[in-house]
């Protein structure tokens, strides 16, 4: 089984203390989001879980306890988000100067192979331009050259969730032949910094400028951390052009406190203040109880490693 933790919300920044306690008590509770009295017990143990995806824009706070990861015997790596957009778009995050020296941390605790740049959404309005995406993104590469391998870009989506900051004139959409300006630029100094690109869910095809479709969720990577085979199929509850594999996600919308004006999974404020209050890091679920109408089904998981991996 591969956990994603998490794509709706920011675990590390936010709530590690209650991750590592789910950790030691073998299984944590996710309710789903679809249908609210519906919970599934996901069993945590090393010898189930394959690997852990960390999703973060900060993971400062889980530092001084990976080591407890190590020991404990789980494989991981961390998909890191890393912006130089200010406090108009990204409100609670520390600042990006602080943000790139956890990178690094992070990266020599390790490896480079371990610790995946996210450099996304891709926003343009008066003050991101085109230039300034172009210099932005050359400096980091420059700041992060040897400590990451891989870049993943996305452009920023409308979602319908998003109405309520349209007006804003913080955020619009990217044309075809801006993304093409922008993929070429970034492609080159990937490539002069030792770091490949790829793209997250992104409809268009950028292969021309040497950047292919990525998962993020990745078996290749996987696979390498285990040194074995990782029989897994294809999420089929992503977006359409997601190429990820299939895993199990801990997480809970509107329960991140990051501040980012154009997230998809803390949109409502009323919601996010709600869930943080109702949160506890001892709890079984990220936010809240079981009530009564709620159904507890525990998941059938186990591990897909199947075979170790011959090297020659």
């Amino acid at each position: 089984m591969l956990l994603s933790v998490s794509r709706r919300t920011d675990v590390p920044a936010w709530f590690t203390d209650w991750f590592f306690q789910r950790l030691k008590a073998g299984y944590a509770l996710t309710r789903n989001p679809v249908n609210h009295h519906q919970i599934t017990k996901v069993p945590l143990s090393p010898q189930t879980v394959d690997c852990i995806v960390f999703w973060t824009k900060n993971p400062a706070p889980m530092l001084p306890r990976l080591s407890q990861l190590d020991e404990m015997g789980y494989r991981y790596y961390f998909q890191f988000t890393l912006t130089p957009y200010g406090t108009d778009l990204e409100e609670n995050l520390p600042p990006k100067e602080e943000l790139l020296q956890t990178f690094r941390q992070l990266s020599r605790m390790l490896g480079p192979d371990r610790v995946l740049w996210r450099y996304d959404p891709v926003i343009l309005n008066k003050t991101c331009t085109i230039s300034w995406h172009k210099e932005q993104f050359e400096r980091l590469c420059a700041a992060l050259s040897g400590y990451t391998k891989r870049c993943t870009i996305s452009f920023v989506d409308l979602y319908y969730k998003l109405n309520r900051v349209r007006d804003t004139q913080l955020l619009r959409e990217i044309y075809p032949e801006e993304q093409d300006i922008l993929a070429a630029a970034f492609a080159e100094s990937g490539k002069k910094h030792g770091i490949s690109l790829c793209t997250c869910c992104e409809e268009r095809d950028l292969s021309a400028f040497g950047i292919p479709h990525g998962a993020c969720v990745d078996k290749e990577l996987v696979e390498q951390l285990c040194g074995a085979v990782l029989e897994v199929k294809r999420d089929k509850n992503q977006r359409t052009n997601c190429l990820c594999s299939q895993s199990i996600d801990l997480g809970a919308y509107n329960t991140c406190a990051n501040g980012c004006l154009y997230c998809y999974a803390s949109y409502s404020l009323r919601s996010l203040g709600l869930n943080m209050e109702l949160h506890r890091p001892d709890g079984e679920l990220l936010v809240g109880t079981v009530g009564e109408k709620d159904k507890v089904k525990e998941l059938d998981a186990r591990s897909n490693l199947v075979q170790q991996i011959t090297l020659f």
